[in-house]
């Protein structure tokens, strides 16, 4: 079929009316299916399940250096898990603290004690007039709630195809409101592209005008490769910025959560000894010790970064054929008609649909509908405002293929119904 954009009037009327058709025949299926989170499916946790088997109440539960993890204390986390974090993130065990299940909680309590308590001896940004972050986008919605929870201003930083924007970055640092930008540097959600080594060098070559500015480095899918043949790399930041005198401006967090439990995963913080310091001294008042039971298990299950990338082809296994029919529905359904473009990312969770603009919430309204429940359009952008209306998240990961194909379905359904729509608005 040609362009839509290239259809008369007629035309698009008569398409419309055959795509209704095909709308209210999708409606009458009574779907009830959610592609809203990049959740793992039951598939892949089930996998982990062998994790649960290493203790009975024989064993004898202490560490590599006689720990007993039954116990209080050790605060940093066991070393075993400190060092096994710290093999997927290339940085040394001295370095990490190993915290809970989700990565996202040392996000928050990370931006908390900065507003409450400041940065390693700053001033307290509840203190401070204004507070502004660097939000790219596309991006981590959960990123954003956490600022907007702490009343800290929100810039959006354009997304390009190696990663943020850095001429506008380096600009805004400037700035001595900026205290921090949010990076999701590896298969990026939503976009699933990875930041390029000059886009990484210039983050750590940043020279901010705020001596407590930090990079939040959100290295969630450091692992999360797709294909086996075809893999993206990333520069490991914390080296780069020390390599600069500024490695105290980088903070690394990663977790297990989409590796062996997404709700019984470790995470931790990777950092300058600084800013470790700066961490531990309100982690003393917080709590004794995390779940060191569960450090060890994983530990004892991966044992080191060669058994993590052994789990992770299990997972690619589970997940790529997922992408791979998610993709070859777009092209077909979609392709050459003019009204989208996505990512063919190389791993990571997300695809990244574009619909022409002013369309993305009613496609997702659509969807919702019909029975099919997606992430909400805008909630890629900080303060949920797409200025484009343009971009929809895609999570291929949680329903099985049958159940993707009948979303994927629906979905480029609805585009075309939604852009005919949009077209005929101009005619």
């Amino acid at each position: 079929m040609r362009p839509y954009g290239e259809l008369e009037k007629e035309e698009l009327l008569a398409l419309k009316e055959r795509l209704l058709l095909q709308y209210e025949e999708a409606k009458g299926k009574g779907l009830k299916l959610d592609m809203s989170r990049g959740k793992p499916a039951a598939e892949q946790l089930d996998m982990t399940m062998p994790m649960m088997d290493i203790f009975n109440r024989n064993f004898d539960m202490r560490d590599e250096q006689g720990v007993d993890v039954r116990n209080y204390g050790y605060l940093e986390g066991i070393l075993g898990a400190r060092r096994l974090l710290g093999s997927m993130l290339g940085v040394d065990p001295e370095h990490v603290i190993v915290f809970g299940t989700a990565s996202l909680s040392v996000m928050y309590d990370t931006v908390s004690r900065s507003v409450t308590h400041g940065v390693m001896g700053s001033t307290p940004w509840c203190r401070l007039e204004k507070v502004k972050f660097l939000c790219p986008a596309p991006g981590y919605d959960r990123h954003f709630a956490i600022t907007e929870h702490f009343g800290i201003e929100m810039i959006t930083i354009p997304m390009k195809e190696d990663g943020p924007d850095m001429d506008l970055v380096e600009e805004y640092v400037k700035d001595p409101a900026v205290k921090g930008i949010w990076c999701v540097p590896m298969y990026t959600n939503p976009l699933g592209i990875t930041y390029s080594e000059e886009v990484c060098r210039r983050m750590a070559d940043l020279n901010p005008a705020a001596e407590d500015f930090r990079i939040y480095w959100d290295n969630a899918y450091c692992v999360h490769h797709l294909y086996e043949d075809k893999q993206d790399t990333l520069p490991e930041i914390l080296s780069m910025c020390r390599a600069n005198g500024k490695e105290d401006m980088v903070l690394i967090f990663a977790s297990t959560s989409k590796i062996s439990f997404a709700g019984a995963g470790i995470s931790c913080i990777a950092a300058s000894l600084g800013n470790l310091e700066w961490v531990k001294k309100s982690m003393t008042i917080q709590i004794i010790s995390h779940d060191k039971i569960n450090q060890l298990r994983h530990v004892l299950y991966f044992k080191d970064l060669d058994g993590i990338k052994e789990h992770m082809k299990k997972h690619a296994a589970i997940m790529r054929p997922k992408f791979d029919l998610v993709l070859e529905m777009l092209e077909k359904e979609l392709g050459g008609l003019g009204i989208g473009s996505w990512t063919k990312p190389l791993g990571g969770y997300f695809i990244s649909f574009d619909s022409m603009n002013g369309c993305a919430k009613a496609i997702v309204e659509k969807c919702r509908e019909a029975g099919v429940t997606m992430t909400g359009a805008g909630a890629t952008y900080p303060y949920r405002k797409d200025p484009h209306d343009s971009n929809i998240r895609i999570a291929p990961s949680y329903p099985t293929l049958e159940e993707l194909k009948i979303t994927g379905e629906l979905f480029v359904l609805c585009v075309k119904l939604v852009s005919v729509e949009k077209l005929l608005e101009n005619k």
